[in-house]
Order: structure tokens, then sequence, then C-alpha cells
């Protein structure tokens, strides 16, 4: 199955959470979490009765392909990677994810949403360490220097005096004046902000 292209707000809706999907709009009352609390359906809010374990480890997993925006078999092929390697299966799943070119240049704040990310990327906006990538999927290293290709400075002038004023998460170093935003360090869990229990996932992987 390819990736979701419907509205955004009904995926939130779906999960019960707020995803982000939307930016500033998430944290404003037009947000459907905020309008309407329940999930969509033409039918309006239906009691659903309880959820059985397979289903709360089966919405977990499905509010992290949304996150971000990834397809089935994409975050498939995550967790086996994750699961040959040495440390906690769920917390190096979302590392890998963070590693992702177009969660990256969502992270630097040049872009509102992780959709807008995937779709520059794949127009060819942006370099690797001086090279053209144009793979959302690419898996960033540490040391990975990112920069805006020269003709499409003018297309991020407008985001480029947001990022000068917001601070940037703690793993990249920033540096819009010089064109420069590397990944410095591969994050830990707890500065990772997606609402899921990736335990929960690990468990229906591995069912």
């Amino acid at each position: 199955m390819g990736l979701y292209k419907g509205p955004s707000c009904k995926l939130c809706r779906r999960e019960g959470v707020k995803l982000f999907l939307k930016s500033d709009r998430c944290d404003t009352p037009k947000c459907a979490i905020a309008r309407r609390a329940y999930a969509p359906g033409q039918h309006g809010p239906t009691h659903r009765g309880k959820m059985s374990e397979y289903g709360i480890r089966l919405r977990e997993k499905q509010k992290l392909k949304r996150y971000y925006n990834v397809s089935e078999s994409q975050l498939g092929r995550y967790f086996s990677v994750a699961n040959k390697m040495h440390g906690d299966t769920g917390e190096e799943l979302l590392q890998l994810l963070e590693r992702r070119f177009d969660n990256f240049i969502y992270r630097t704040g040049l872009v509102d949403t992780r959709r807008q990310a995937r779709l520059l990327v794949k127009h060819g906006h942006f370099l690797v360490n001086k090279k053209p990538v144009d793979i959302p999927s690419f898996i960033v290293k540490v040391g990975d220097a990112i920069s805006i290709t020269e003709k499409s400075i003018k297309t991020f002038q407008p985001h480029l005096e947001k990022v000068s004023k917001k601070s940037a998460v703690s793993w990249l170093n920033v540096s819009v004046e010089a064109n420069d935003y590397v990944f410095t360090r591969i994050p830990v869990r707890e500065e990772i902000d997606v609402p899921v229990n990736e335990q929960l996932i690990v468990e229906f992987y591995s069912r």
C-alpha cells in the first residue's frame, strides 16, 4: 500500500491524538481534534467497544507510520533493520526514522510538515555533503552536512527568517547564514517527541 494522500486531519482524528501533520494549525481552535474528537465516519461519534490487545498495538503502529509519513512496507523494513541492532529495538526504530532525509529537513524548520519535506527533497532542492540527493528515505549519518542548492535559496527565503528565530533540535547544528545544517549526533529516546509507545510497536511486529 502506498502513502496516504487524503486529508491529514482525518488521520489525527482516527488515532485520537494530535500528530501535528498541519504544523501551526494544530495549535489553533481549527485543529480537527479540538473540533471533532472522534474517529471520522459518516455516522459521527459511535461506540466502538473495548479494543483488543492486537487493536491497541495496531493503532500505535499506525500512529508511528502516519507521524513520519512512511508506507507500510517501509516501516516494516525499518523494524527489520532495528531488530538486528544491538540496542533497544523500539528506540533504534525511532532513531532510524529520525535519520530519514525528509525528517531531517523537517527538523531544521525549513518546512512546516514532513509531507512538504518529502516533496521538496524529491524535487532536488537539497545537497548532502555538496552532492545532490533526491531520495526522501536516504539515511543521514552523523557528520553529514545538508545545504540548500544555490538555485533554491530564494524559494526558502521566507522560511529562513523563521529558522533563524527558532531553536533547532539539539542533535542538529543549524547555521542559516552559512547555509549549513549538520547532523551532529543520534538523538536518544527522551529527545524524540513522538506520541507513541514504541514497545507496543515492537510487540506488534514480533507477534
